[in-house]
C-alpha cells in the first residue's frame, strides 16, 4: 500500500493539520492502492499563506531564471516518466501504454510548450510611436489556486503549474483525492529541481475541504480550475465574493460531422476518438453527426469499430481501453445508457452491464447508439464514457443547427475534402476549438471553449497570458 498523507508546503513535507486518511482505489481491481490525507481549511490557509510570502521574490526573479527553473524540471519529469506513467495507471485506470504514451507524455509536451511559448512573451514593451515614454507591463497576476481532474491529471496540472510559473505566479494545487499520485510526484520533481520554497505548493483533498476554501480565500488572487460545469459554476460562487479571476475549463459534448465525402475511415476514426481514455475525456467526439447518404453504412462500421475495442485492465500492456475511474462514474454511465433505451435511441453495440468476462474493475462495454436526436439525454449530456450517439443529417446548414443545439462549446470536428465547406463550417461552429480532418491543431495552439465549456485558454502564450495582468504605464524614462 503506498502512503502520501502528507502535503508540501513551503517547500517540505508536512503533516496535515488534522488526520483524515483516505483511500485511494484501483479501478482495475476496486480495491484499495494508496491512502492520501484529505486536507482542510486550515492546512489551505498555510498553503496559501506559503505562496503568498514567497510572491515578491519569486515574481521580481527574471523570466529567464523562472524558465530555468521549469527546464530543470522538465529534465526530472523526462527521466521518471515511466514512473509517471505507472502513477497514472494505478490512479485513474488508464492501460499502462496509453498512461505511457499519451499521458504521462502529454505532462512533457505541455511543459516544452510552455518552455516555447515563454521565448515569445514581451513583458515590457512600448506603447506604440504615437505615445512616447508610454508602456505595457506584464506581471504576474498573483497567488494561484489550482484544481485539477483525475481524467489526464498530470496533462491538466501541467497546463497550469508551469505557464503559472513563467509567468512569476506562486501557487497552491488541489488535484483530485481520485487521482492524488501523479501530483505527488511531480511535487518531488519540482522539489529536487529547486524551485525556491512557497512557490509551489499541494494539499490533497477534496472540493468541501479544500477546493471551497481555495475559491474564497482573500489572498488567493486567482482561481485556475478544471472539471464538470457543475462545480465550475459553484466556483465561481464562492470567488465571487473576493472578485478574484477565474479561469475554467469545464465539460464538453464535440459534434463529429462527417460528409459523405470523408470515407470509411473517418468513422473508424471518430469511434476510437470517441472510446480513448474509455471516453473520460471533455473533448472527447461524443456525437457523430453522419451525412443521411452515407448514414447506414457508419452505423454499421461503427457497430464494428465497437465490438472491435478490446476491454481490460490497466495494469496489462496492449491497445485496450480500461475502466471507468470510481464506482460513480460507473453508475452515473450505466444510468445514461439505460436512459439512451428508454428514449428510443437504437443500441447498435454495447449497452448496460460490464463486458463478458468482467465482474470486478469499473469497465464497461464499449457502446454505440443510432437514431439518436439531439433532444435526447445522452445527445445533450456529457457522459464521460464510452458512449457514441449517432445522429443523421441532410445538408450543411442542418449539420451546424444540430452541432450547436448544446448548452457546451469546447471542441467540434469537421470531415470532408471540400476545403471551402471546412472553412464554412470551421467559423459556423460556436466553440472554442475545432479539429478538421484529424489533423491536430499543432503545438503552441490554444486548449478552451466557450458556452458551458467555460472560457479558459490554456497552451502556447495564451496560456502563460492567463496568468499575467496588464498594467499600463506613462512617462517611462528612456534607457
Amino acid at each position: 500500500m503506498i502512503e502520501k498523507r502528507q502535503f508540501y508546503i513551503d517547500g517540505a513535507w508536512v503533516a496535515p493539520a488534522e488526520a483524515r486518511d483516505f483511500e485511494v482505489i484501483d479501478p482495475s481491481t476496486e480495491e484499495p492502492c494508496a491512502i492520501i490525507s484529505l486536507g482542510s481549511a486550515a492546512d489551505t490557509d498555510r498553503a496559501v499563506a506559503a505562496a503568498r510570502a514567497a510572491l515578491p521574490g519569486w515574481a521580481a526573479t527574471p523570466p529567464a531564471e523562472r524558465i530555468a527553473a521549469v527546464a530543470r524540471v522538465r529534465a526530472l519529469y523526462a527521466a521518471r516518466i515511466d514512473e509517471m506513467a505507472e502513477a497514472i495507471s494505478l490512479e485513474m485506470g488508464a492501460p499502462i501504454h496509453m498512461a505511457r504514451e499519451q499521458q504521462a507524455e502529454a505532462g512533457i509536451g505541455n511543459i516544452d510548450d510552455a518552455l516555447a511559448a515563454a521565448e515569445q512573451v514581451v513583458w515590457n514593451a512600448p506603447l506604440g510611436d504615437h505615445a512616447p515614454g508610454a508602456r505595457i507591463l506584464r506581471e504576474p497576476i498573483g497567488v494561484v489556486g489550482m484544481i485539477t481532474p483525475w481524467n489526464w491529471p498530470v496533462s491538466q496540472t501541467t497546463l497550469k503549474v508551469f505557464p503559472a510559473m513563467i509567468a512569476g505566479c506562486t501557487m497552491v494545487l488541489k488535484p483530485s483525492e481520485f487521482a492524488p499520485l501523479d501530483s505527488a510526484l511531480l511535487a518531488e520533481l519540482i522539489h529536487e529541481a529547486g524551485v525556491p520554497a512557497g512557490v509551489f505548493n499541494l494539499v490533497q483533498g477534496d472540493g468541501a475541504g479544500v477546493g471551497t476554501r481555495l475559491s474564497e480565500h482573500p489572498d488567493v488572487d486567482m482561481i485556475s480550475f478544471t472539471g464538470s460545469t457543475r462545480a465550475g459554476r459553484a466556483i465561481s460562487r464562492a470567488a465571487s465574493e473576493t472578485l478574484k479571476h477565474v479561469s475554467l475549463e469545464l465539460g464538453g459534448k464535440g459534434a463529429n460531422v462527417i460528409f459523405a465525402d470523408a470515407g470509411e475511415r473517418a468513422v473508424k476514426t471518430g469511434v476510437r476518438r470517441c472510446f480513448n481514455n474509455t471516453g473520460q475525456s471533455c473533448n472527447a467526439p461524443t456525437r457523430m453527426l453522419v451525412e443521411r447518404s452515407i448514414y447506414d453504412d457508419a452505423v454499421e462500421i461503427a457497430r464494428a469499430a465497437a465490438e472491435d475495442t478490446a476491454v481490460g485492465s490497466g495494469h496489462e500492456a496492449g491497445r485496450h481501453i480500461g475502466p471507468l475511474v470510481n464506482a460513480t462514474q460507473f453508475e452515473r454511465v450505466q444510468d445514461l445508457i439505460q436512459k439512451g433505451i428508454e428514449e428510443g435511441a437504437r443500441l447498435v453495440a454495447g449497452g448496460p452491464g460490464r463486458p463478458e468476462g468482467f465482474n470486478r474493475g469499473y469497465y464497461v462495454r464499449p457502446t454505440v447508439f443510432a437514431d439518436v436526436t439531439n433532444d435526447m439525454t445522452i445527445a445533450q449530456q456529457e457522459i464521460f464514457g464510452p458512449v457514441l450517439s449517432i445522429i443523421p443529417f441532410e445538408g450543411e446548414e442542418e449539420a451546424i443547427a444540430i452541432a450547436n443545439d448544446t448548452p457546451y462549446g469546447l471542441t467540434n470536428y469537421v470531415q470532408t475534402e471540400d476545403g471551402a465547406r471546412r472553412n464554412r463550417m470551421a467559423q459556423a461552429l460556436r466553440s472554442g476549438m475545432v479539429e478538421m480532418n484529424y489533423r491536430s491543431r499543432g503545438a503552441g495552439a490554444p486548449f478552451g471553449g466557450v458556452k458551458s465549456s467555460g472560457r479558459a485558454r490554456e497552451g502556447g502564450v495564451w496560456g502563460i497570458e492567463e496568468y499575467l495582468e496588464v498594467k499600463s504605464v506613462s512617462g517611462w524614462a528612456a534607457e
